[in-house]
């Protein structure tokens, strides 16, 4: 666990507590904000540190930890993923849309927040719970790394979808294979959705993240600039 520093406390409406982490830039005054959402692993100092990039660049960053019912401050680590099931398997959609409103309301109400712009980004389980927010509030847009679980279970939210997405995938990835990235093309298709579909053939599932086994140098600081941009086009 980390030593909560940065860390603020949102009531949700089912009555839990959720701590999130929050980095802002340096400069005052309000500023585009963005969720981000952990991976499997928590709200540890790689999620951490993704939120403090994008306050580099700008942004009111808040990454929730979305275990809070479950493990409150859980920082699993990148070689032990079944200790990260228990937690997983206690995530229902009903309790992320509570939590994703309670973010959202969060940052409506900071004073560092500019509430025309709010974004998410999510990576692995995170990429999935951005996709599912982008439908659940009104989102100026939204990025997903290698989202588990979307072709499985939120097609019929593709409609749904307030803002832009922005969807990376790794080509080797065993988890997420090419008929579940054709069936989220698919849909967003279907449902006349503003998208991009970037593929890196070479990239493994986690590519992003420096911490991972699967780390990809070259597909991660290729997906960067990407992400950045497409962002701040979209800010208003």
């Amino acid at each position: 666990m980390s030593d909560r520093k940065n860390f603020v406390d949102l009531k949700v409406s089912d009555g839990t507590t959720m701590a999130a982490y929050v980095a802002r830039p340096a400069k005052g005054g309000q500023h585009p904000a963005i969720m981000v959402f952990q991976e499997a692993f928590g709200v540890n100092p790689y999620i951490r540190s993704v939120a403090d990039r994008l306050a580099g660049e700008g942004f009111t960053a808040i990454a929730p930890e979305l275990f809070h019912r479950s493990g409150p401050g859980f920082e699993g680590s990148y070689t032990d993923f079944p200790a990260t099931q228990q937690h997983i398997s206690k995530l229902s959609n009903e309790g992320l849309e509570a939590d994703i409103r309670a973010v959202y309301d969060w940052l409506r109400n900071d004073p560092g927040t500019d509430p025309a712009n709010i974004f998410s980004i999510g990576f692995c389980m995170g990429g999935r719970v951005s996709f599912f927010a982008d439908t659940i509030v009104p989102l100026s847009a939204s990025v997903s790394f290698y989202g588990g679980g979307i072709a499985q279970g939120l097609l019929d939210r593709a409609p749904k979808l307030n803002g832009p997405v922005l969807l990376f995938w790794g080509g080797l990835d065993k988890h997420i294979l090419p008929e579940h990235t054709r069936a989220v093309e698919d849909a967003l298709r279907a449902a006349g959705k503003d998208y991009g579909s970037v593929i890196f053939s070479y990239a493994d599932h986690g590519f992003f993240c420096d911490q991972r086994a699967s780390y990809n140098e070259k597909a991660s600081k290729q997906a960067w600039p990407m992400t950045l941009e497409f962002l701040k086009y979209h800010v208003k």
